[in-house]
């Protein structure tokens, strides 16, 4: 039940410190100015090149509800990206009216130029802070924006559409029983798992989705009409820099299509922007899985039996370090 009580005076207090911080934040970091970085963009447009190069080939649509821009704003920014030969919007072969962003050579090199001078202002910044400070603060930010994001969503009014097919970061309805579905069967047959795995798989998969969105964790769905055929999530740490990737499953009949291969670029992108290392559980036997991780950098750090999904198994234990070293 949602709490109504008048704000006392030191929540007035705090909500006047939050604010003042807010602006101080906003003017430190530039975004009162024409442009980011020297970039000759417009922050809207800043963020919008950095938000395409980590989920290549999304909609506009999906773009305007990342950011919370309107429609008319999110067209003009991707026109000025367009104009200036950083962005590329083919036409999906399978919807001739969805056009997919993707940034050119250009954009991508300018984006990394941006993420290179974002990186060192931060890291100047946090040299004044101790460690323990830095972890202090990296927390607390998480926890305030994750609230924001929250109580903006609980006040979008707007209905949730049918995904288009394709893959689509978030939660959908009906994605936790489809998911827990593929572990199920999928498990069922390769380590002879049963009931007690495939509830353990919903309960925590609707835990984590209860906490979206999180600028720590995210969730990719590979969707079919109303369909979730395969999936990935990645459950982040920001205090200790490390992430876990989980729920990483593609429906049979996607097998060779290239989809996990997808799913799991997505995810090392936003693991490389965030977390200093990403780790994963799985089983021995299931080589074509083990080789995938095992091209994107992943390597097996240990190796047991274990008994805890309801049939004994050998479990392994990958781990991969960031490609960049983030603060």
């Amino acid at each position: 039940m949602q709490n109504t009580r008048p704000a006392t005076r030191a929540d007035e207090r705090t909500v006047a410190e939050l604010r003042e911080f807010s602006r101080k934040l906003v003017r430190e970091l530039g975004f009162m100015r024409d442009s980011l970085f020297d970039s000759h963009l417009a922050p809207s447009a800043v963020h919008a090149l950095i938000e395409i190069g980590l989920q290549p080939g999304m909609q506009a649509r999906d773009l305007a509800a990342l950011l919370r821009l309107d429609k008319s704003n999110t067209s003009r920014q991707l026109a000025k990206l367009e104009s200036l030969g950083l962005l590329t919007r083919p036409t999906a072969s399978d919807d001739g009216r969805s056009a997919q962003l993707y940034l050119t050579d250009a954009g991508q090199d300018l984006r990394e130029e941006i993420d290179r001078l974002a990186s060192t202002q931060v890291a100047s910044a946090l040299q004044h802070l101790r460690p323990i400070d830095r972890q202090a603060l990296v927390r607390s930010l998480s926890l305030y924006v994750d609230a924001l994001a929250r109580d903006s969503d609980s006040q979008d009014s707007r209905k949730i559409a049918p995904a288009a097919s394709g893959i689509h970061e978030g939660y959908l309805p009906g994605c936790i029983g489809d998911i827990a579905s593929l572990h199920g069967r999928y498990y069922a047959q390769q380590a002879g798992f049963g009931v007690f795995f495939e509830k353990r798989v919903a309960t925590e998969l609707a835990a984590f989705a209860e906490r979206l969105p999180c600028t720590d964790k995210a969730l990719w769905l590979y969707m079919e009409g109303d369909r979730t055929l395969a999936s990935l999530a990645i459950d982040g740490n920001a205090i200790h820099s490390r992430a876990h990737l989980r729920w990483f499953i593609v429906d049979d009949a996607l097998q060779g299509s290239g989809i996990g291969r997808q799913l799991l670029a997505l995810a090392m992108d936003f693991v490389d922007e965030r977390f200093a290392e990403t780790y994963l559980h799985t089983f021995k036997g299931l080589d074509a899985a083990r080789h995938l991780y095992e091209a994107f950098g992943f390597q097996m750090t240990d190796e047991e039996v274990g008994q805890q999904w309801g049939a004994t198994v050998v479990e392994q234990r990958f781990s991969r370090v960031a490609r960049t070293s983030r603060i």
